[in-house]
């Protein structure tokens, strides 16, 4: 460290700054201490860093599902920021399962600085029982004052129906993700107010599997329905909806309108494309890292510990304007 120091014409105190908590010096200091230690070939030794500042350098990541198109831009987005911090990632799969994630997280506890938790499924109760240990940001999920970094999902719901309406559609129906799910919450609660705001109808079908199968599974009740549009949990659910729809000859849209949330990569290559409602989920992962950065100096800025992410509305071909003589349908079974 002092042969770093002299090379980048620094003290061994910035030296340390520098390499351990770079976002503490200024930005030429960083860039030739960086220099310097590059060229002696230096690198500060993570064990001994951590025997001394009693952090590990780990920080754990809890999703519920890999598989799921929506958490690996997730995962990536987190793994990258922490890299930059000098962090690793240890990620954990439950496969769905949320007896798995408060052990998991007591598990790991001492071999992480942290977790994020990615769309967790326990209970309020366990995850509160938490927040006296490590340090926890949740993402796409909010329990209590605890930190969290989540989409707008009322906002979203809103922005469906909002265009479903516009194009005619008067009988809507929401296919339910898990019971357990705080989005499937959120964005239930945001469709019912957007569509009573609106004076249409809402039919609600499920709770189903956030999944292909789930979707499968609520194609069938979704045509018993007789509804001109379906707003599903998430894109998954929509394709899986789409695929059996196309084994009972049902045309989207000219049927049925169709509408996912979260624009996971497959949902502009099938035939139609998806319309559906994002997040930017880069941003999601990046977010959750530096809220827990903040947690771990003890210095949380005022409204930072919960942070709420914009959404956008994106148009594809699985949305058109109300069959004929739809409104009128809606309205003799109103009567």
């Amino acid at each position: 460290m002092r042969d770093v120091a002299r090379l980048a014409g620094v003290s061994t105190a910035s030296v340390c700054r520098a390499l351990a908590t770079p976002g503490r010096v200024r930005p030429e200091t960083r860039e030739r201490v960086q220099r310097a230690a590059a060229q002696l070939g230096y690198q500060l030794d993570p064990i001994a860093r951590g025997l001394k500042t009693g952090r590990t350098g780990n920080i754990g990541l809890i999703v519920p599902d890999i598989a799921n198109p929506f958490f690996p831009t997730i995962v990536k987005a987190a793994q990258a920021r922490a890299r930059e911090l000098d962090y690793a990632v240890f990620l954990a799969d439950t496969d769905e399962d949320e007896t798995l994630e408060v052990g998991l997280i007591r598990q790991l506890a001492k071999q992480v600085d942290g977790f994020l938790l990615c769309a967790a499924r326990s209970s309020d109760e366990d995850l509160r029982s938490l927040g006296d240990g490590t340090p926890v940001v949740m993402l796409n999920r909010r329990v209590g004052q605890m930190p969290s970094v989540v989409f707008d999902n009322i906002d979203a719901a809103k922005q469906a129906v909002t265009h479903l309406v516009a194009l005619g559609h008067r009988r809507i129906a929401y296919i339910a993700g898990p019971g357990a799910s705080w989005v499937n919450r959120e964005r239930q609660c945001g469709l019912r107010a957007a569509t009573g705001a609106a004076g249409v109808e809402l039919v609600e079908i499920g709770n189903v599997s956030p999944t292909l199968d789930g979707g499968g599974v609520a194609a069938d009740p979704l045509l018993a329905s007789a509804v001109t549009a379906a707003v599903a949990y998430n894109d998954l659910v929509a394709l899986g909806v789409l695929r059996r729809l196309r084994t009972h000859g049902v045309d989207v849209p000219g049927d049925i309108s169709l509408v996912g949330f979260d624009d996971i990569p497959t949902s502009d290559f099938v035939d139609p494309a998806l319309t559906t409602v994002a997040g930017a989920k880069t941003q999601l992962g990046r977010a959750g890292i530096d809220l827990l950065m903040t947690l771990f100096q003890d210095r949380p800025q005022r409204g930072a510990a919960r942070r709420i992410l914009p959404t956008q509305l994106i148009v594809r071909a699985s949305t058109a304007i109300a069959p004929r003589g739809a409104a009128a349908r809606s309205r003799r079974r109103r009567c």
